[in-house]
């Protein structure tokens, strides 16, 4: 259970929408690499649904770690969420580079599916006495489920929420597409690297 500072995290009344959309505009300047304009703003209207919902404000993102599971975390949830998306990008350049036709990758769906597979965490969480916890509503729906579920309710492409709803051990049941592959490593390669690395003393 997470300690926040409630003075970080209270949000202020009355947030304008333009307000909310220009806070996470700053948070994610990946936004921009969507070419195409309607899936740009569906993506950036998602997270902004989320913050709507959530006890989380944008800044607290830069704040809090993007991990429980690894003691005393320094890296951010949004240092992390960052990342995966840039390493998704860089992945996805290399392999059409060298793979061409034989493995087509939609850029504006892989970095819209990028920078949204962890909007559902936003959900996850509740604030009880100044810490931040697993809510009850996270125990049952993980984030892949309350994310997928707000895409489809934003009326984003089957493609992203597929890439939502199967990156992370819930999806390793079934079949990923080329982006829904490329996103999964790219969140879980970060994540093993740092969690269960070989430390040679």
């Amino acid at each position: 259970m997470l300690r926040l500072n409630a003075s970080k995290t209270t949000k202020e009344p009355h947030v304008s929408k333009s307000n909310l959309e220009s806070e996470v505009s700053d948070l994610w300047p990946e936004l921009e690499w969507i070419g195409d304009r309607g899936l740009r703003e569906k993506t950036l209207r998602t997270w902004c649904a989320a913050f709507e919902r959530s006890p989380l404000s944008p800044a607290d993102l830069h704040e809090i770690p993007y991990t429980l599971l690894i003691p005393n975390c320094k890296v951010s949830f949004i240092a992390h969420k960052r990342s995966v998306v840039h390493i998704s990008i860089e992945s996805a350049k290399a392999m059409l580079k060298f793979y061409g036709d034989q493995l087509p990758i939609d850029m504006d769906v892989l970095a819209s599916g990028a920078i949204l597979i962890d909007v559902g965490k936003l959900l996850e969480y509740e604030r009880v006495g100044g810490r931040l916890r697993q809510s009850a509503k996270g125990q049952l729906l993980r984030h892949p489920f309350s994310g997928a579920g707000l895409c489809q309710e934003m009326g984003l492409p089957d493609e992203v929420t597929h890439m939502v709803a199967t990156h992370a051990k819930e999806g390793s049941l079934g079949k990923r597409t080329a982006e829904g592959w490329i996103v999964h490593h790219a969140d879980f390669m970060s994540f093993e690297a740092m969690k269960d690395r070989l430390i040679v003393i």
